[in-house]
């Protein structure tokens, strides 16, 4: 959850990715890779959530940040996102955003894996197993 002065103002979904059955049907997260799909040491996140009134203050930025540390802390080996490429000049619905934009990611210290269509991308983290 992300607060504004005690106000509750979004939300990231963030769990183990065999959590979202979605995810190992979509081609999405899989175009170009060889992954077990069922390894429950890879996070991902899914959704990041602005309410309205709050949005455009540059709030994904944090919660995609502080979805590292969660999974982290919670034994994840890596953490994957599926975000949109944005471009300058052409408008993306927010609906369309609720996976996060590329450059909130990047931000965050995610890389690129794979880039499977022209408007989508799949990110990582690889995190030190102590």
């Amino acid at each position: 959850m992300a607060y504004l002065d005690d106000e509750p103002v979004g939300w990231v979904a963030v769990e183990p990715r065999t959590a979202y059955p979605k995810l190992r049907t979509s081609r999405i997260p899989w175009t170009g890779r060889d992954e077990d799909k069922d390894d429950e040491g890879i996070w991902a996140v899914t959704c990041l959530v602005v309410r309205k009134g709050y949005r455009g203050r540059g709030l994904t930025y944090p919660l995609a940040r502080a979805t590292i540390d969660y999974a982290n802390e919670r034994g994840a080996r890596a953490l994957e996102a599926y975000p949109m490429i944005t471009q300058p000049g052409k408008e993306i619905t927010w609906g369309e955003l609720h996976v996060g934009a590329r450059q909130v990611f990047t931000d965050a210290g995610f890389t690129e894996v794979s880039r499977p269509t022209v408007r989508r991308v799949v990110m990582r983290i690889d995190f030190e197993q102590t």
